[in-house]
């Protein structure tokens, strides 16, 4: 009996602290997620940009990279400013606190980690959404219409699908599973991007002669630096350096090497060559399909929807791409649109045993992600819709003209070259 009222009495001294620990800063997590946030930081002027870039013609190259080195500076600066407030501030439709930080000090915590560093993390994905949309529209809009295109976009479309599947908005958040940003980052990106393409219209020489990769040395360059990166985008969203982040860092690779695995083989089988390009697509796509799943999937799970994201990748930009003859300049709604939808329909087949809740239901869980794609498809190909032309009549236009089109973006819009000869 005495031993009984002695382990009560400690049981009552230790339970208190439990929970409290949730609320206490851990230097652990903390020093994974600035590591992470930077891995995320390095994926969009750096990874994107060498991918992007690779892939563009000679003409367009530093206009390309360009678009990815604003995206994060303007991206960064409208999200400190009142992107993360709508994102993740206090209201149900959109948040309406937070805003330049408000009420965030270097002793506020998100989870147990500085609310400051979340901020920075959560900063690096908007920006490299927004620059994977400019992957559509590459060659032909104007570089300050993209920039104020860049911070609408932000504002009215990323940040409140943001604050519905992740910020604590109730009325738009079905019940989805996006660990890292199938919905929220992938498929809105590919929408916006195909959107935007859409509206501008085909490059003027689209489909009448080769529009050749400048070098797919730094496309394979750049998908090396992403996939590096990725590894924060996605074991950085557990918040955490426990077994789940473990968990997503290894099934992240797996997914990345199969993505290139199911590109490559049917590449052969259609045109019996295995191109770097498509190698270095392949391994987006892989990373693209796992990452609503990086946090429930195991290994048997991430063979399969790495490998089916690489062959989907390839099917689309090869095949399906050409049936809706809208010039998506650099695939972008192939690659992380079509690739993100398997992604999220993916992510409730394959969860891992060991990371299943008691009362999981599939059929329940696949109306959820059905929802959340739709309504990721609807309201962000409107608001993107509306974003652009707002920023194109601020612009005087958001297409450049035939001359500059022909000159290329490089010398008309910055005055440079990607090589100097």
């Amino acid at each position: 009996m005495k031993n009984k009222t002695f382990l009560t009495f400690l049981a009552m001294l230790i339970l208190p602290v439990a929970a409290m620990a949730d609320d206490t800063l851990n230097s652990g997590d903390t020093a994974w997620m600035l590591v992470a946030t930077a891995f995320v930081m390095l994926m969009t002027p750096a990874g994107l940009a060498l991918f992007y870039g690779g892939m563009t013609r000679n003409k367009n190259v530093l206009n390309t990279m360009g678009m990815s080195l604003i995206a994060f500076a303007v991206g960064t600066l409208v999200w400190v400013v009142a992107g993360y407030g709508i994102a993740f501030g206090d209201g149900d439709f959109i948040g309406t606190n937070k805003f330049l930080l408000a009420g965030i000090t270097d002793k506020t915590l998100s989870g147990t980690i500085p609310e400051l560093l979340f901020v920075a993390f959560q900063g690096t994905f908007a920006a490299i959404a927004v620059a994977i949309a400019s992957g559509s529209m590459i060659e032909r809009v104007k570089f300050s219409t993209y920039t104020i295109f860049v911070a609408l976009w932000i504002l009215v479309v990323y940040a409140p699908i943001t604050h519905w599947a992740w910020g604590g908005g109730t009325t738009l958040n079905f019940g989805e599973m996006d660990f890292a940003g199938g919905t929220v980052v992938h498929i809105n990106a590919g929408v916006a991007g195909f959107v935007v393409a859409m509206i501008l219209g085909k490059r003027k020489d689209y489909g009448k002669s080769a529009i050749k990769p400048f070098s797919p040395v730094l496309t394979v360059l750049g998908a090396a630096l992403l996939w590096f990166g990725w590894f924060g985008f996605n074991a950085g969203s557990e918040v955490a350096a426990d077994g789940v982040a473990g968990n997503a860092f290894l099934i992240t690779n797996v997914a990345a090497a199969l993505g290139v695995i199911g590109w490559l083989l049917v590449e052969y089988l259609f045109y019996k060559k295995a191109t770097l390009v498509g190698g270095a697509s392949g391994a987006v796509a892989g990373l693209v399909a796992i990452t609503p799943a990086s946090g429930s999937a195991g290994v048997v799970g991430a063979i399969i929807i790495g490998l089916v994201g690489g062959i989907v990748g390839f099917i689309g930009v090869s095949k399906i791409k050409h049936m809706f003859k809208v010039d998506d300049s650099l695939d972008a709604f192939w690659v992380h649109g079509l690739v993100g939808i398997w992604g999220s329909i993916a992510t409730a087949l394959f969860i891992a045993p060991y990371l299943k809740a008691d009362d999981f239901n599939l059929a329940t869980q696949l109306v959820a992600q059905f929802k959340a794609i739709g309504l990721t498809i609807v309201y962000g190909g409107v608001a993107t819709a509306v974003v652009y032309f707002i920023s194109a009549i601020l612009t005087g236009g958001g297409r450049v003209s035939e001359e500059t089109e022909q000159m290329g973006l490089d010398e008309a819009t910055h005055g440079e070259k990607a090589i100097n000869l």
